[in-house]
């Protein structure tokens, strides 16, 4: 009998190929097994990090956690904070009085870019006042580094010479220069009584910059124009960030 080697040769080839490969899929664990599951904390154990570097680190410890959407955050999460403020006030127009002001600023109603603000303030010999609340409506995004905002409230002024109150309207400009409070400048123009014979105009500059997490240091700098006089103050204030 005449026997084809060349075909007993690709037949035993190819059996030994199909048995090695039956034994390679019955003898290895479904990949699915093998393989560790992916988390958050498991790819931050391979960062090149000390643990003290990532328990001082809220940035680190919220990355780990899970990945912020940075977008989302520049719309929504507000660049500045409320503030309480307890501070001390000059007036230079009313022979350098002494004083007090305090207040609360920019308290958020939502997400909707809308705040509630209010002051008080009063010279220790009586002869200047001010307080009032004002609704301002941030049109940029929260999160912008500039901002800008109408300003619509109350306002009751009092000096030597005078004393008006009334709807108090303008606008607000804030340039944050660190995100959360930590250093900002905003300058602010409304009119008291707009249009009537007590109209007074009020420009206020502050800036502030943080001493620690929660406090900041803040200055103001305002000019009170009406028809009897020209009035100014400037406060030095204490700030906690809640």
């Amino acid at each position: 009998m005449k026997l084809n080697f060349g075909k007993l040769i690709i037949y035993s080839t190819s059996w030994m190929l199909t048995a090695s490969i039956s034994i390679i899929i019955k003898t290895t664990p479904a990949f699915s097994q093998t393989q560790p599951a992916v988390s958050p904390n498991n790819s931050s154990q391979d960062l090149d990090l000390s643990p003290e570097v990532i328990n001082n680190s809220p940035v680190l410890q919220r990355w780990r956690n899970k990945l912020p959407n940075l977008l989302e955050e520049i719309k929504n999460d507000p660049s500045f904070k409320t503030r309480l403020r307890l501070g001390y006030s000059q007036f230079p127009s009313t022979g350098q009085a002494g004083g007090v002001n305090v207040g609360v600023e920019d308290v958020l109603i939502g997400t909707s870019g809308l705040t509630v603000s209010g002051d008080y303030q009063a010279a220790f010999n009586g002869k200047r006042t001010a307080y009032g609340a004002d609704l301002r409506y941030y049109v940029l995004p929260l999160g912008n580094y500039i901002n800008i905002a109408p300003v619509v409230g109350y306002r009751y002024l009092e000096t030597d010479r005078y004393s008006t109150d009334g709807v108090n309207v303008g606008g607000r400009v804030l340039l944050v220069l660190s995100r959360g409070g930590a250093a900002d400048v905003s300058l602010t123009q409304s009119f008291v009584s707009p249009g009537s014979s007590e109209e007074v105009g009020l420009t206020t500059l502050s800036a502030g910059y943080a001493i620690t997490r929660n406090l900041r240091l803040s200055t103001d700098i305002q000019k009170q124009n009406a028809r009897e006089s020209k009035d100014s103050r400037v406060g030095i204030v204490l700030e906690f960030m809640p």
